[in-house]
């Protein structure tokens, strides 16, 4: 293998794992700027889109080793299957945002007998 292939997989693995650490340190940002950025269903899909597109290399690459669309398709599977366990499992369930963990309503004073004043 050359110089320059393995420089270029070198500098592939170091932007890959950079991209991969980035939305798991990017509320370390700043309190606004990450709360905003990576909270609720906007994060979600700003990670999804993420996600996808920094995927497209090895999509490619799976497609010309493989001269096929079903590895390129596992892997996206696999992608939006990893991507929803997460966001609609783990998620909720470290944050506590289950469906159930909603508060009840706070009771509001009856306020009919008192129509006559």
């Amino acid at each position: 293998m050359s110089i320059l292939k393995r420089t270029w997989r070198t500098i592939s693995a170091v932007v890959g794992t950079l991209l991969g650490l980035l939305p798991h340190v990017l509320h370390h940002a700043g309190l606004i700027f990450g709360a905003t950025l990576v909270t609720g269903a906007g994060g979600n899909l700003l990670f999804g889109a993420l996600g996808l597109l920094f995927s497209i290399p090895l999509l490619r690459r799976l497609y010309t080793r493989f001269d096929t669309w079903k590895a390129p398709a596992i892997a996206l599977a696999i992608l939006a299957a990893m991507f929803s366990l997460s966001a609609f499992v783990i998620g909720p369930a470290i944050s506590g945002d289950a469906v159930g963990d909603t508060p009840p309503p706070a009771d509001t004073p009856d306020h009919s007998e008192h129509s006559g004043h």
